[in-house]
């Protein structure tokens, strides 16, 4: 592997790693040489998957995270720097989404998104940072999402948050450069995930979206493997404050005012 590329001997961090993309994440990590530190709500659903990273030859710890709990991000951070003596990367990938109209968003909604999505991407990456600083290095990679830059029908809350991720990222770059740690955004386009899975059953659906994307199909997990060991490593280490779309193309919005064909 090129050494720009190569992670062997560094340490990642991957929130929301039970499933999903999450996962697709953390494998190409491990592919590329990263020790990891798993992370979900209830760490027995890591179980599996941890087993399959050790058998690729990396070591992996699995650690509880609930990202709306402050102490629980402080104990995950502290638990990950004990086991590997530092964490160089971190991929705050936990989130949620509750798909409504916005009339019917409640109270509760926005704060579950919201506490999910762009406070709990804050305060872990504030409390891994801390762990990064001594040593002047580190990869923060945010997950947001083509909303994070285009607005969709239902996904009001959500797209507010990916938004904030942005945004944040751009923050937390300027502030964290001085210490070496790039900060970065990895927003995938349309990807089945656990979240919109039920969308994809509907295959009249999947071939509206797929009109709409320049490319003509949605995401699949392997289209972002390479863009996330990119921000990860030594290649992206002039790149910071960034938003990277892996979406197809669908953000230009160039196909959006086409009819749809019949």
């Amino acid at each position: 592997m090129d050494k720009i590329f190569d992670l062997t001997g560094r340490v990642a961090i991957v929130t929301g790693t039970s499933r999903g993309l999450g996962q697709q994440f953390a494998r190409a990590l491990a592919r590329a040489g990263a020790d990891l530190v798993l992370t979900s709500r209830n760490r027995d659903h890591l179980r599996n998957f941890e087993s399959e990273v050790i058998s690729m030859g990396r070591r992996a710890v699995a650690l509880e995270l609930d990202v709306r709990d402050q102490g629980s991000i402080e104990a995950m951070a502290a638990s990950a720097e004990q086991a590997y003596g530092k964490v160089d990367i971190l991929v705050n990938n936990a989130g949620m989404n509750i798909r409504k109209p916005a009339i019917e968003v409640t109270w509760d909604d926005w704060n579950q998104i919201l506490d999910t999505n762009l406070r709990g991407s804050f305060f872990v990456a504030q409390a891994v940072a801390r762990r990064m600083i001594p040593g002047g290095y580190g990869r923060i990679i945010n997950i947001g999402s083509v909303t994070s830059v285009a607005g969709y029908a239902g996904l009001a809350p959500y797209g507010a948050s990916r938004g904030g991720i942005r945004q944040l990222t751009m923050s937390l770059a300027d502030d964290w450069g001085k210490h070496g740690i790039t900060v970065n955004c990895l927003a995938p386009g349309w990807f089945r995930t656990e979240q919109n899975k039920v969308m994809y059953e509907d295959k009249e659906w999947v071939e509206y979206l797929s009109d709409r994307i320049p490319i003509k199909r949605p995401g699949q997990p392997g289209d972002l493997d390479s863009a996330v060991v990119f921000l990860a490593a030594e290649s992206s280490r002039y790149v910071t404050g960034q938003t990277l779309l892996i979406d197809g193309g669908i953000s230009t919005g160039a196909v959006r005012a086409l009819p749809r064909k019949k």
